[in-house]
């Protein structure tokens, strides 16, 4: 039985180049969950795009001289190019600047606003009386209340994760300049978050069988800690505007704008398509929505965003927050000003991208931080997507070249151990399915290589290469097996390893993709041709351990 699938990927600012880190955190777990879901049958649909209007890129166009909009466009432009590189398979990647999201943003303000979930306040804002205006929240930073750790910002803090606001912060000071801000009156619009206590208290309860504990930790914390209500105006000329008379130097601020864009993105891909009620099958049917963010995010999507979706109405809550740990480089945190980040662009320029889908989905940080090291990479690379699965595929396919015309074997009563080996893959196949629904992509993806370990040591058992001198039906039934399971690694690994599943598929002589075969073992017809294999993965050289981590200013260890 299908099922619809709303997948919602966090949201990168538009004022850098994308890092490692994200896509550990936020942009390939999604792409693993979405390429299995469709290859189900199920109906997918997912969305994100770039976030235009946050502050980092204020700051960013500030710093060069240039406007919002022109850096904006820039990185926009990198980040559809890296998912490409990457093979992220995103139904829409839109921006924060169109039309269309505007007015869903300002649809959802006038609603919130007419239901009493708005409200104007007077309020004291930090304002640098060197910059001569107003500051918003991310150009204020300071030492965190809670944790001690300097570099907090005004609007959150990244050590512990806590939401901020800037009269929080101790020793706070101007971004720009330094100076430490004035405090000054002003007025504004807030949500009454402190309504959605108790709601949000009990729909919570309702997520914990399936919700994960880092998850479940912060969401509760938060709650138990009482609700704030929380301005979401601020004065700048950059974003989307208030939609009311006498509000003209004011926008709507991004942490409130920002979650409406997988609403408005949805929409927007309704449109696109030529059918302009598509979205509501996933935001007014009954469907599983997923958020998949980093761990910093996880308060505006656990609390932030279900309060603004029960004071609106009528639409989806999140199902599930598949929220990552952080990725680490060489066992330090990264840092872009240190330049301890491994960036995706330079990246894909020299590695295969698979190789790297490989590394981060083995080592995901889907319960705790973990590392990357450029040892280990070249180690996954090579003793696994080459010593194991690129090697089972490539013998099993030249020998069935070498010595049975380049075409599927035809095979005998099949052994036990032979019978076990394709049973065992229908089970990983299951397994897997299980897994992969629940977001457990780690632990699928190494049910995937342990049988590809396996069917190398049956292989081994069998040894075609020897018994085909001499009993070649015995090697052909061997090679039939592996074969088979070959093309079930193949069904296997594709959410994770998109290019090289997708040659292997033509490799097996098959027509159409992957996905039009779904999640189950498509097994050879005896008799059909075979296309020529090459090396699905690239042995790399150890001396790049050195040589990377050199570059970044490490020794490596």
């Amino acid at each position: 039985m299908t099922e619809p699938i709303f997948i919602g990927v966090a949201w990168p600012y538009a004022n850098n180049l994308l890092h490692l880190g994200h896509v550990a955190g936020a942009y390939l777990p999604p792409d693993i969950f979405a390429r299995y879901h469709r290859t189900k049958g199920d109906d997918v649909l997912m969305v994100s795009g770039s976030d235009q209007h946050g502050t980092p890129v204020t700051i960013r166009a500030e710093t060069e001289g240039k406007s919002p909009a022109e850096v904006a466009a820039y990185y926009h432009q990198k980040f559809l190019e890296s998912w490409a590189g990457l093979g992220i398979t995103f139904d829409l990647y839109t921006t924060t600047g169109t039309p269309n999201h505007r007015a869903v943003v300002q649809d959802i303000f006038l609603k919130l606003l007419e239901k009493g979930y708005l409200y104007k306040d007077i309020v004291s804002q930090p304002y640098c009386p060197k910059c001569k205006r107003f500051l918003p929240d991310r150009y204020v930073e300071g030492v965190c209340p809670s944790c001690k750790m300097p570099g907090a910002r005004g609007d959150q803090c990244d050590a512990c994760g806590k939401p901020m606001n800037p009269a929080d912060l101790i020793n706070a000071c101007c971004k720009l300049c330094g100076t430490p801000p004035e405090f000054r009156e002003t007025e504004h619009f807030f949500l009454r978050l402190s309504a959605f206590q108790e709601p949000l208290l009990e729909w919570v309860k309702e997520q914990e069988s399936h919700w994960r504990p880092n998850v479940q930790r912060f969401t509760r914390r938060y709650l138990e800690e009482g609700l704030r209500d929380r301005a979401i105006t601020r004065d700048i000329t950059w974003g989307i505007p208030v939609p009311l008379p006498g509000y003209e130097n004011k926008r709507i601020y991004v942490w409130f704008e920002a979650v409406i864009g997988y609403l408005s993105a949805s929409k927007e891909w309704a449109e696109l398509k030529g059918d302009p009620e598509a979205w509501r099958k996933f935001w007014q049917e009954p469907c599983k929505s997923y958020y998949f963010i980093g761990k910093d995010n996880i308060p505006f999507h656990t609390i932030i965003w279900p309060a603004m979706l029960m004071g609106y109405g009528g639409l989806n809550l999140p199902y599930d927050v598949p929220s990552n740990e952080f990725l680490t480089i060489e066992a330090q945190k990264l840092s872009k000003s240190k330049n301890l980040a491994i960036w995706l662009e330079d990246f894909l320029s020299r590695y295969q991208p698979d190789a790297l889908r490989y590394m981060l989905s083995v080592n995901m940080p889907d319960t705790s931080d973990t590392d990357f090291s450029w040892r280990e990479f070249v180690r996954r690379n090579n003793d696994e997507l080459v010593a194991t699965y690129g090697n089972l595929v490539n013998r099993t396919l030249s020998m069935l070249q070498k010595h049975f015309e380049g075409r599927v074997p035809q095979h005998g009563a099949l052994d036990e151990r032979s019978l076990g080996m394709i049973a065992r893959t229908e089970e990983t196949l299951k397994t897997m399915d299980e897994l992969l629904y629940a977001c457990r992509f780690k632990e699928a993806i190494k049910a995937a290589m342990a049988l590809a370990s396996e069917t190398n040591r049956y292989l081994d058992e069998k040894a075609p290469w020897k018994t085909v001198k001499m009993d070649k039906a015995a090697a052909a039934d061997g090679l039939y097996t592996a074969l088979c399971v070959i093309s079930g690694l193949r069904t296997a690994f594709y959410p994770f390893l998109p290019f090289s599943s997708e040659r292997l598929h033509r490799f097996l002589g098959y027509e159409g993709t992957i996905q039009a075969d779904g999640w189950k073992l498509r097994r050879p017809v005896p008799g059909a041709d075979l296309n020529t294999p090459e090396a699905l993965y690239i042995k790399l050289d150890e001396s790049i351990i050195e040589d990377e981590t050199a570059r970044m200013g490490l020794t490596s260890t």
